[in-house]
């Protein structure tokens, strides 16, 4: 399992190494339209509402389930934490681009 792990590390290194090799972007001539900044406002949106409709549904999915089988509550409990993480991390990118983007 160790091995594997570290290919996978290694991998994600490897494939994010061309990204620091870029060199300086040229400024946009003045004057010139740059739709970037306000695209990325309307993806932060997107990913902010989507975000909580997704969160929301995980929580409801999640104490139903409970409900049902209050033996399985640390198991459910696990995955849903899990799944907020991963679902909060889509905000949390899309803020990162955003500040890029400005």
């Amino acid at each position: 399992m160790k091995n594997r792990l570290a290919m996978l590390g290694m991998g994600l290194i490897a494939m994010a190494s061309p990204m620091f090799a870029q060199g300086a972007a040229a400024a946009p001539a003045a004057g010139s339209s740059d739709w970037r900044l306000a695209m990325a406002y309307l993806a932060m949106g997107i990913a902010a509402g989507l975000c909580g409709l997704g969160q929301g549904k995980a929580v409801a999915s999640c104490a139903e389930g409970m409900a049902r089988n209050p033996g399985a509550s640390a198991a459910i409990r696990f995955a849903l934490i899990l799944g907020l993480v991963f679902i909060e991390t889509l905000a949390l990118y899309t803020s990162v681009i955003t500040y890029i983007a400005h």
